[in-house]
């Protein structure tokens, strides 16, 4: 079934929220330096490397790539971005490109780390970029108290002129924070929004009903179940697959039309568990390399996705592209 026979058959609404999604790299744009809110579909974006380096060509064509399909912003250097395994030099070099690309797109950028002294060091060479904010994961590895969490967020947001946005993902650090301190956390002018991959659907409750902060959904499964509660968008790496069909989605939740946005979440979903079938981002590189976008290249000790796999994906995009048409 096509994109214009479901929407057709959805109603007239549905099929405004889909001629939006397909013509939404053309909508004006305000400053990156200062979004009105982090809202829709964020792409966390590969860097896509090769022998020397990041490949930064192959970066442009990702970033026109992920504009011309009308998401809202890109995160440069988190934990799919393989910042983790990049020097400070790549980190800026990746960045710079990105901005450049990017125009009026919103750019936010990873800063993570256990060394609260070098993070902030670190945030003072990112903040003399036009950025929309930086987003920050708990310190791993210390495991620091739910005071120290307080402390050191409370810190970043201080010193920076870019608003922070809380990463919460308790799996990569080995830091959980608790509900009441995130919500400590929103009371701070500075700490506008968090990327939720706590696994906790009472958490995710919490902070959305509280509205101190904008969720962002984290978890690719969790997407839907976001938005329904009123979530205020995506960061989300299968965002790299059919940019589209994740923006009509997110509009279709916008506007209520939430049997649409339920049918592209389940022709979705397959594709999502496919990507996080072997450690992210060996699979989206992987698919993105069979796409002509980008070398599959990570970087050790992360290993390339494995060629069955690739193959499944490859075969699982060719049913969604055959079920919705590129526009």
């Amino acid at each position: 079934m096509s994109i214009a026979t479901l929407s057709a058959a959805a109603g007239a609404t549905a099929q405004s929220i889909l001629d939006e999604a397909a013509t939404a790299a053309a909508r004006a744009a305000l400053p990156a330096s200062a979004p009105a809110s982090f809202h829709g579909v964020w792409v966390p974006l590969v860097t896509p490397f090769n022998d020397e380096g990041p490949d930064l060509a192959a970066l442009r064509r990702l970033v026109r790539h992920y504009r011309r399909a009308g998401v809202d912003g890109l995160v440069v250097c988190g934990s799919t971005g393989e910042a983790a395994a990049m020097d400070e030099y790549e980190q800026l070099t990746t960045l710079d490109t990105v901005l450049d690309e990017a125009g009026a797109m919103p750019v936010v950028m990873g800063l993570a780390g256990n060394h609260q002294r070098d993070v902030l060091r670190r945030l003072a060479v990112f903040a003399t970029r036009p950025l929309a904010g930086l987003l920050a994961p708990a310190p791993y590895y210390v495991r620091p108290s739910q005071a120290g969490l307080l402390s050191y967020f409370e810190a970043l947001a201080e010193a920076s002129p870019a608003a922070l946005l809380l990463y919460d993902i308790p799996y990569r650090t080995g830091a959980q924070i608790d509900t009441a301190t995130l919500l400590r956390l929103a009371d701070h002018p500075n700490i506008r929004a968090i990327k939720d991959c706590g696994g906790s659907v009472e958490k995710t409750q919490a902070l959305i009903a509280h509205g101190g902060l904008q969720v962002l959904a984290g978890e690719d499964l969790n997407v839907l179940g976001t938005l329904a509660l009123g979530g205020s968008g995506l960061i989300a790496a299968s965002a790299h697959v059919r940019p589209d069909l994740f923006v009509a989605l997110y509009q279709a939740m916008q506007a209520q039309q939430v049997a649409l946005a339920r049918q592209l979440f389940h022709a979705l979903a397959p594709i999502m568990k496919l990507l996080f079938a072997e450690p992210n981002p060996g699979p989206v590189k992987g698919l993105l390399a069979r796409q002509g976008m980008i070398r599959a290249q990570v970087r050790a000790p992360m290993a390339a996705a494995g060629a069955a796999l690739v193959d499944q994906l490859d075969a699982a995009v060719a049913e969604l592209d055959r079920r919705y048409p590129c526009a």
